[in-house]
């Protein structure tokens, strides 16, 4: 089993709440342990620019409601190369660094795998940070809770407008590929219908559905981001054509949801993500990912990860849309 002495910490692609909370578990956590600790700046940019420096347990003061990164967070295509990867792992070796814990999505695990495969001596262990919720081996990513906290907060607030002028609005979040905020919010929010990626609303459905709803003094649609007919303007282009009674307004709420104080449950699942991380590098693991199942964090094989697409949206939230929207 490797004797891990130093362990190098970063954050990559997009930002999330949730990240500093984790950063300071896996700080803290390692000083614990009389392990040594980098902090590298700007992701895997850090790495190849060699932007890295020690960190101590008052590095991390202060730093529990701060949303965002303290590490600063870069998306990098040289990374992705050899020969950036060959500068990264150099220039980690020259620091003495044995193990690596990597916060992000899945671009990020992509490149921490590739990364460990190719220099098997630095263990690495990621920690999934995406407000999307959409990484296998985790019920809940970091973030994620937050970033639906913010889109709950705007749909209240919008619904007081829409109330007040009668009017149809279109709420457009956050979700490429996965509906997992769209669906809870829209839940959450009382929306009277929600468009996912992962399904096809049809138009026709959608305008029958609004029509034939008028006691309705205000109607609010949330459209995830991938959804088949495009974002919130072209759908909302199309009904107003179709239904002329409707004063039909758009709201894009966009990188809105990834900033913020983190939640309380972010913070917490930060926390054990952090400390989780840690240790399961003490214990000598490597190429895999920490994640919450039940109330219990597991690791799963970054392998496994990135490969299994079986995360699906929950089926009764599927069928509480329809009923609850009536």
């Amino acid at each position: 089993m490797q004797n891990i002495r130093k362990i190098a910490v970063l954050t990559s692609g997009g930002d999330a709440p949730g990240m500093n909370p984790c950063i300071r578990a896996v700080v803290r956590t390692a000083i614990f342990n009389n392990k040594q600790v980098i902090g590298v700046r700007q992701g895997y940019q850090g790495l190849i620019d060699n932007d890295m420096y020690d960190m101590h347990t008052r590095s991390v003061s202060n730093i529990l409601a701060q949303g965002g990164t303290i590490l600063k967070t870069a998306r990098c295509m040289p990374f992705k190369t050899d020969e950036g990867q060959d500068i990264a792992y150099r220039n980690l070796k020259e620091r003495e660094v044995d193990a690596l814990v990597v916060i992000g999505g899945d671009g990020t695990f992509t490149g921490a795998l590739r990364f460990s495969k190719r220099f098997p001596d630095i263990a690495v262990i990621g920690v999934p940070g995406t407000i999307d919720n959409d990484l296998y081996g985790s019920d809940y990513t970091l973030g994620f809770d937050t970033a639906c906290n913010t889109v709950i907060e705007a749909i209240d607030k919008i619904r007081d407008t829409a109330d007040s002028h009668d009017r149809l609005f279109f709420i457009e979040v956050m979700g490429r590929d996965s509906g997992c905020i769209a669906l809870r919010t829209g839940i959450a929010g009382g929306a009277e219908a929600i468009m996912l990626p992962e399904t096809e609303t049809a138009l026709d459905d959608l305008i029958r559905d609004l029509e034939s709803s008028p006691n309705k003094s205000s109607s609010i649609v949330i459209v995830a981001e991938g959804d088949h007919h495009g974002g919130a303007y072209d759908i909302a282009k199309i009904v107003k054509d179709r239904i002329r009674s409707y004063h039909t307004k758009v709201t894009i709420l966009g990188h809105l949801q990834r900033g913020g104080s983190p939640s309380s449950f972010d913070r917490i699942l930060g926390s054990r993500m952090g400390y989780a991380a840690v240790n399961a590098l003490l214990r000598g693991e490597t190429q895999k990912m920490v994640g919450l199942r039940g109330n219990h964090i597991e690791t799963t094989s970054l392998e496994e990860a990135l490969t299994n697409h079986e995360f699906k949206l929950e089926d009764d939230l599927m069928e509480m849309i329809k009923i609850l929207s009536i």
